[in-house]
């Protein structure tokens, strides 16, 4: 999701947004323990938006 999107969300949609972000991120980890990963850049674009969605939540209070 983009940036211009999140800041438009409120700090209610921000927290749903982050904690399934956070349940994706779990996903991935155990994918790419068991070896089952094939798109090895979805960690980090996770990462990324985890990252954003946080700071979004800092700035919002």
């Amino acid at each position: 999701m983009e940036l211009k999107e999140l800041i438009s969300k409120s700090e209610a949609d921000l927290k749903a947004h982050l904690l399934d972000l956070q349940k994706e991120q779990f996903s991935l980890r155990m994918q790419k323990a068991t070896g089952q990963m094939t798109k090895t850049h979805d960690i980090r674009r996770v990462r990324r938006e985890i990252a954003r969605c946080n700071m979004l939540l800092t700035a919002k209070k």
